[in-house]
Order: structure tokens, then C-alpha cells, then sequence
């Protein structure tokens, strides 16, 4: 079932996420919530939500990008993050831009951590580890930073980069189409 996505402005993506009981991963619901999150992710072409943008106050996310996704130089498989803890790893940053199903048709630059390691336990209550760089260590931290709370405009470092979807595609990724 496709989930409605909460946007900006909206409570549940200012609050604190709850941690998931381990014990209640396995549950009908949990799953069937699980699945829900991914097919609303692939009805929106999201290639990450947290329980939060679902309405969810609750520490979940799945991420998943496709080979074709241009924006990464490799494909994500299908992850689940329950209960996850993000270390970064080095002190180097890289600016790229950003969107966000929850601010929908907007576009920014934002400052993130170029390797992290993340530590969470899978669909199964199974824990993982995985250290990612790049655009998958972005989209970690993007989707985690919705369970602190936090939406990408809180990490922009000016408003200048703020851009309509349309006004992006036009003048921006045209640009750098050409570079």
C-alpha cells in the first residue's frame, strides 16, 4: 500500500523517532509496514524514506537506488535500517544536491560526511554493517537525519542553493550536462 508522505511543516518530521522494540521487527505489521515503505518509495522514484515521512515516528528507513539512477556511480541493493547508528568516518565532507519527498519540488546543496559507517539491524532483526562513501553514504545520512528530526534545509549552510525543481533541471543540471 502507498503511504501518504508527510511534508515540511508537518509535526512527526520535527520530533524525535522512537527506537523499534527488536522483538516487534518479526511482526505482521512491522513487515507489512516495511514493504509499505518501499513501495511508497518506488511510487514517488524516492531512493530513500524514513518512518517519519510516512507518519511514522519510529526509527526505520529503507534505501534502495537503482543501476540507472544517474546521481550514483553504483547501485544500492534494497537495505533496511531499524534502530541505526551513524559514525562518521574521516573528517572530509563533500557538497552535492540534495531533494527530499517531504519538501517536495525543491533542490539544495548540502554538506555531508563523505564516509560513514553505519550500524542497524536489518528486516530480520539481523544486525548489519556497512560502511558506505558517496552518494550511498549521503542518502544514509539524509534518511537518518529524518529520524533525528531534521530535514536537509537544516544542514544547508545559506539558502542561495535553494532551488524550484523546474528551475533546477533548467539552469542547473543542464549545466552540469554540459560539463
Amino acid at each position: 500500500m502507498i503511504l501518504k508522505v508527510a511534508r515540511i511543516g508537518h509535526p512527526v518530521l520535527r520530533a524525535l523517532a522512537r527506537a523499534v522494540p527488536p522483538a516487534d521487527i518479526a511482526s505482521r505489521d512491522f513487515q507489512r509496514l516495511l514493504d509499505d515503505m518501499v513501495e511508497t518509495m518506488h511510487e514517488y522514484d524516492g531512493v530513500g524514506v524514513a518512518g517519519p515521512q510516512v507518519h511514522v515516528p519510529l526509527r526505520v528507513a529503507v534505501i534502495e537506488v537503482p543501476a540507472s539512477d544517474e546521481r550514483a556511480r553504483e547501485a544500492v541493493p534494497l537495505t533496511f535500517l531499524i534502530n541505526p547508528v551513524l559514525t562518521p568516518l574521516g573528517e572530509e565532507k563533500e557538497e552535492a544536491w540534495e531533494g527530499c519527498l517531504s519538501v517536495p519540488d525543491l533542490r539544495g546543496v548540502v554538506p555531508r560526511w563523505r564516509r560513514v559507517r553505519l550500524e542497524a539491524l536489518d528486516r530480520h532483526a539481523q544486525p548489519c554493517v556497512v560502511e558506505a562513501e558517496g552518494f550511498f553514504a549521503r542518502v544514509i545520512q539524509h534518511e537518518c537525519d529524518h529520524l533525528e528530526g531534521s530535514v536537509y534545509l537544516d544542514r544547508m549552510e545559506g539558502l542561495r542553493t535553494l532551488s524550484f525543481l523546474r528551475e533546477f533541471e533548467r539552469y542547473v543540471a543542464s549545466r552540469d550536462d554540459d560539463e
